[in-house]
Order: C-alpha cells, then sequence, then structure tokens
C-alpha cells in the first residue's frame, strides 16, 4: 500500500490515539513494586500483507500449531518422543512450565493450546522467522481489534479505497473455540482483576464475545462442578473457563496454596472432564524457549512434513557442538534466558562489557539448559509517524491461531514496535508501540 493512499487516516492517529485513550485501552506493568497502567501507543501506518503472503503464513502456522498440540498430548501420556530421543528428557522435565499434576489428562475434544500467539519477524532476506511460541494466556488481539473499529470511524474513505479482510470478526472465533470445548453450561472469561497486565483485554473479550467477566469470587465448585453466581446468588453451571489466570494461581488446592485469586478444586473437575480450561494447563513447557529449538523436529516427528516456516536459527549450549559455536561467536548473538517473557532475560553479547561477558559465559556453563543462543536477525524496518515525520522502527508481527477441530488463522495480528531506533525489542512493557495488519482481499 502506498503511503499516499492513507493519508485521510494517517493524519488522524492523534484522533485514535485520543479515543483509544477515552476507552481505557491500556496496559498495566508492576515497576518498582508498584502497579501502573500506561497507555499502548498507536501508529495509524499499517503492517500490509498481501494475500498470497498471508496465504503461505496461514499453511505455516496451521502446520505449527498442529504438531505443538500433539506435541503437548504426547508428552502428558504416551511421551513417544522422548522415547524415541528426539527431544532429550531434561529438557522436558526441567522445564518450569512442565506440570506434574496433568500427567494422563487429554482435555477435553483433545486440544490443548485452543489460542496460540506466534511471534514472527519478516528478515531483510524476505523470509518470515519465528521467534516464540506463546501458548499459555497469550494476549494482544483486543488491540488491533478496537483499533480498526475507531480507525472505520475516523477515516471510514480509507476502508472504502482499499480491500482489507474485516478483523472484527475475532470475538466470533474465540467463542466458536470455546464452545467447541464447552462441556455444557456458561463460557466465562476468567480474570485475576484489574490489576492484571491485560485487564483491558479481559473485560473487552469478554463484552464481544457477550460472556460473563469472573473473579475467583464469582466461580465454586459443588458435587463435581464449576458454578457462576451472579448478581442475585443464582448459580448456573459453567462448561468452559477462557482463564487468563497463570497455572500456578488457578487452583490452591493442586498448586499454589498461597493464590488468592484461584478456585479450589476446579483443577479436580477439570481432570475428570467436567469443564474446559482454555488454554489447558501445562502448555508452558511447549513454549519454552529451549523447546522452541525442537518445534521443527516435532513437525518432522508427528507429522512428516518439512516445516512451513522457520525458526530463527537457534543454538542450544546444552549441546557441546552448539556451547562451542556459542563461546567462539558470542558477540554476534543473542542470549535468552528460556523462562523468562516479555522481553526481559534478553542480552545481546555485543553489548555486554568484558566483565558481564565473563560472568555470564561462567553462568552459562553452569547453567546450559537454562538459555538459547540465536543468530541476530536483521528483521525489517516498518514506517511509522512520529512528530509529523516518517521514521523506521523494528516491528514483529504476533499471529493469532484458533484451534477448535481445526486450526484458523486470524486474518489480522499485532504487530509491535520498537520505538527506540537503536532497539530490536518490541514488547510492550519494554516500552514499544504497536499497529494494525491489514491481510489484503487481493
Amino acid at each position: 500500500m502506498e503511503i499516499r493512499e492513507g493519508m485521510d487516516l494517517f493524519e488522524r492517529t492523534d484522533t485514535v490515539n485520543g479515543l483509544l485513550a477515552r476507552y481505557g485501552v491500556k496496559f498495566g506493568i508492576y515497576k518498582d513494586n508498584t502497579f501502573q497502567e500506561q497507555l499502548f501507543p498507536f501508529d495509524a501506518i499499517p503492517r500490509v500483507i498481501g494475500k498470497d503472503e498471508f496465504a503461505y503464513l496461514e499453511k505455516g502456522l496451521e502446520q505449527r500449531v498442529t504438531a505443538l498440540n500433539l506435541f503437548l498430548r504426547d508428552i502428558y501420556n504416551e511421551k513417544k518422543i522422548l522415547k524415541d530421543k528426539v527431544v532429550p528428557e531434561e529438557f522436558i522435565y526441567a522445564s518450569s512450565g512442565y506440570l506434574v499434576e496433568c500427567e494422563g489428562i487429554v482435555p477435553h475434544k483433545g486440544v490443548y493450546s485452543h489460542i496460540s500467539g506466534i511471534d514472527l519477524v519478516l528478515g531483510k532476506d524476505g523470509v518470515w522467522y519465528i521467534l516464540e511460541d506463546n501458548l499459555r494466556v497469550p494476549s494482544g488481539a483486543s488491540y488491533p481489534m478496537i483499533a480498526r473499529g475507531l480507525c472505520r470511524r475516523s477515516s471510514p474513505r480509507t476502508f472504502r479505497n482499499i480491500s482489507v479482510a474485516d478483523n472484527r470478526n475475532y470475538a466470533d472465533l474465540l467463542k466458536a473455540t470455546l464452545d467447541h470445548v464447552n462441556t455444557g453450561g456458561l463460557t466465562v472469561v476468567l480474570t485475576p482483576g484489574r490489576y492484571n497486565a491485560a485487564y483491558f483485554e479481559h473485560s473487552y473479550l469478554a463484552e464481544r464475545m457477550q460472556v460473563p467477566l469472573v473473579t475467583c469470587h464469582d466461580l465454586e465448585v459443588e458435587n463435581d462442578r464449576l458454578y457462576f453466581i451472579n448478581y442475585n446468588g443464582k448459580k448456573e453451571p459453567v462448561g468452559a473457563v477462557y482463564r487468563r489466570i497463570s497455572d500456578e494461581y488457578m487452583d490452591p488446592m493442586t498448586f499454589n496454596r498461597d493464590s488468592i485469586i484461584g478456585i479450589p478444586h476446579m483443577f479436580d473437575i477439570y481432570r475428570k472432564g467436567k469443564v474446559a480450561l482454555v488454554n489447558t494447563p501445562g502448555n508452558g513447557v511447549a513454549d519454552d524457549k529451549g523447546i522452541y529449538y525442537f518445534v521443527p523436529k516435532m513437525i518432522r516427528y508427528y507429522l512428516g512434513e518439512e516445516p512451513i516456516l522457520h525458526n530463527a536459527p537457534t543454538y542450544l549450549p546444552y549441546y557441546e557442538e552448539d556451547m562451542k559455536y556459542v563461546l567462539e561467536h558470542f558477540d554476534s548473538l543473542v542470549l535468552k534466558d528460556v523462562a523468562e517473557a516479555g522481553g526481559y532475560g534478553v542480552v545481546f553479547g555485543c553489548s555486554m562489557s568484558a566483565a558481564q561477558k565473563e560472568a555470564f559465559i561462567e553462568l552459562l556453563k553452569k547453567e546450559p539448559r537454562r538459555f538459547i543462543a540465536q543468530e541476530v536477525i536483521d528483521f525489517c524496518d516498518l514506517p511509522i509517524l512520529e512528530k509529523g515525520e516518517l521514521v523506521d522502527r523494528k516491528a514483529d508481527l504476533r499471529a493469532f491461531v484458533l484451534t477448535a477441530e481445526k486450526p484458523v488463522v486470524w486474518k489480522s495480528g499485532l504487530t509491535r514496535f520498537s520505538r527506540n531506533p537503536d532497539s530490536f525489542i518490541v514488547n510492550s512493557s519494554q516500552g514499544g508501540g504497536f499497529k494494525d495488519t491489514w491481510v489484503l482481499n487481493q
């Protein structure tokens, strides 16, 4: 899309950001032990993906999520991939995302990752690279949804002139995904409360799906069923919980006994198939950054296919050969702590002082399972408007894949960009902004 075709919209960037602020489109972060809400800056110049290019991404994303779902079923049941030594046992049992409590459980309809958020970048070599898989509680779909609606309102002419896939169907796709696994009863969105970083999204998606937004105080387990207690005390059975609470806080009787945001015995009835938990507990083992290394092997192992989309070139210091490579090329690599998220735990070898490098290498040798190393991908810049001027900034794409009978890729996504001209880190928690993602119809 030529820039001039969207000038009517771009000139209304401040208007759209003003409306986003008015509607409370924010995210929260904890800094210095204090909860702070801040706006997620929006740039009106969209990322544009052509019809054929998106069809290629669709195939690759569907393939990847299918393999990841098969991996999760296998790893908590027959463990064939371990027996065949495709993935080392240590990478499963040492993962902070692996939950022994989920052993032997096959969730209703056999789906583990109902909502997958897959982060990609487009390299300057024209190749799309997957950076990580988010299969626990991936967030971010609400931001392009509401931004698109406000852009349509601010500049209807733009959308009359350009044929863009309508992204306002995400709530319908999500509701259909939840209904598919519902065991009988209400569907609810479970939030830890307004002090959660993504509380806006919890409330927005519940409103768009027309389902109750609930906290632990609104749910209780009785006689092997989960019930929603409405405002007048009436109890209604719940069949599906879109939970936006981390695994360890969901049920104090099974996981963290100090949790005050979980529902006692909810995991017990999930284990019996009396309620669907979306996404399922235990998924964290599949979005461990160490496990990411093995996803291409999973695709070959479970599907007998070659991966369509590429991982970023990745090395596991766990392997002697990879450790040797990492030490020899340390200054040209990015090192990531496998248990961190949100842009935290990411360091560039070239940015370290001699003392920092020495200390990090010592830690790397001591805890090789804890880190992965990747080549620094020179990924594409996208133009943004900054103080009325066009400037280029690094940007990624979070694609959303919803799985019911089969995986479906939402024809949109969250494009995040760095507001720092010298940074590759685009996460909102690190000060990034976001764009809409336009998938062209022709």
